[in-house]
């Protein structure tokens, strides 16, 4: 006797576009990930606060 215990895509409700949709963002976000972390290191922002000193957050 066998169980298997998982839902199928159409007993969950899940339409085609919402199958495009997950797919697209399994897909992006990691690559977005990796893109934003590359921009918010710590070097980063030091660059960006030596390029623009007048632009910080308190300094009037």
């Amino acid at each position: 006797m066998i169980n298997y215990f998982a839902l199928t895509v159409t007993e969950m409700g899940i339409s085609k576009i919402e199958l495009a949709v997950i797919g697209a963002v399994i897909l992006i976000f990691p690559i977005l990930f990796v893109y934003a972390s590359k921009n918010l290191d710590a070097k980063g922002v030091f660059e960006w606060m030596m390029e623009k000193p007048n632009d910080w957050i308190g300094k009037k």
